[in-house]
């Protein structure tokens, strides 16, 4: 048993992490200041189901309020930190990118700065597999360089990645970070792909497909993040003692207690038949709008998660079938939508 501090616990993966954390019996402090990038009626009830749970205290705490963060972490000194909060969103980040600067770069810099104050046995921290970028090399490795980033929002993960580097090499801040590869499940994001789909189905809309349908990506279930992250905590990175500087391997340093690692299903899926496995769960037909490629998107997405399955005996398990199968039930029941 540990007391944990978890930033985004009014989010879809911050509040199932920290429902997951207090099963195994930790003390949860949840920081989030639930700002309205989407509904944030959805975002109070997933924080109402945490706040009716023993072991859990909300901090209602803004990631850029430098003075309100530096003073929970002195006041909590937690064992263990899993920020995932930040201004989410590849599209928002053309529309606001200052959000991703304010929240993306400022915040994390205080979550830095309040680890290094008390420091924790582990910072674990949200990435994303938009730092691939422009990378056409499948599956994406930890491996591989990413000096390209193609939007605003992945350029700022980018970032928390090497600040992140810099405190654990000067300040002794063990630091693990995850890059997240689309992740759906029951409690997500209105803004992810799954939940406006359900949505326009069920209210005979037509629905917006990218690309003209024929992007690929690796669809993983909320449990199966969790699982990994969870993992993680437990076992913070000690410096890699086969790092080579004449060949530095991007995922890992030879200086800091750090590493790099993906969290994905390992399995490609192309969009049309995850709508198709939508349509077959709600017993409806999708009308399509098919729309070109936007802007910051990628064609195709695929985790390597060789490194993590070796470190954390990681293991994702749930198809879409399932997957999608669990939303659309969880779906139904929240927003009181029967079935046929």
């Amino acid at each position: 048993m540990a007391l944990i501090l978890v930033t985004g616990t009014a989010g879809f993966i911050g509040s199932h992490v920290a429902h997951r954390l207090l099963d195994r019996g930790d003390t949860v402090v949840g920081m989030d200041n639930l700002n309205t990038y989407y509904d944030p009626v959805l975002k109070q009830a997933r924080l109402a189901r945490l706040e009716a749970r023993e072991g859990y205290r909300h901090a209602a705490v803004d990631l850029v309020d430098r003075e309100a963060v530096a003073a929970l972490f002195a006041e909590t000194r937690p064992e263990g930190v899993i920020n995932l909060a930040a201004q989410a969103g590849v599209r928002y980040s053309l529309e606001k990118p200052q959000a991703y600067v304010d929240s993306n770069l400022v915040g994390f810099g205080n979550i830095l700065e309040g680890c290094r104050a008390v420091q924790p046995r582990h910072l674990v921290f949200a990435s994303t597999s938009s730092v691939y970028g422009a990378n056409g090399k499948l599956p994406f490795s930890v491996h591989d360089p990413v000096h390209h980033p193609i939007t605003l929002y992945a350029a700022t993960k980018l970032a928390n990645e090497s600040m992140a580097h810099s405190y654990a090499h000067l300040f002794g801040v063990p630091a693990t970070g995850f890059r997240f590869f689309t992740v759906y499940g029951p409690w997500g994001r209105p803004d992810m792909a799954l939940f406006k789909f359900t949505e326009a189905i069920l209210a005979n809309r037509p629905i917006e497909v990218f690309g003209q349908g024929q992007m690929q990506r690796d669809f993983t279930y909320i449990d199966d993040i969790v699982s990994g992250v969870v993992a993680a905590l437990d076992r913070p990175p000690a410096p890699d003692p086969h790092w080579d500087p004449q060949s530095p391997d991007p995922a890992t340093s030879g200086v800091a207690p750090w590493r790099i690692l993906n969290l994905g299903n390992s399995t490609r899926v192309e969009l049309m038949r995850y709508i198709e496995v939508l349509e077959e769960k709600l017993g409806r037909k999708a009308q399509i709008d098919f729309l070109p490629m936007q802007p910051g998107d990628v064609a195709r997405t695929e985790a390597d998660v060789t490194e993590t399955r070796a470190v954390l005996d990681y293991a994702p398990k749930t198809p879409i079938e399932v997957g999608v199968s669990n939303f659309v039930d969880w779906y139904r029941d929240y927003y009181r939508v029967g079935a046929n």
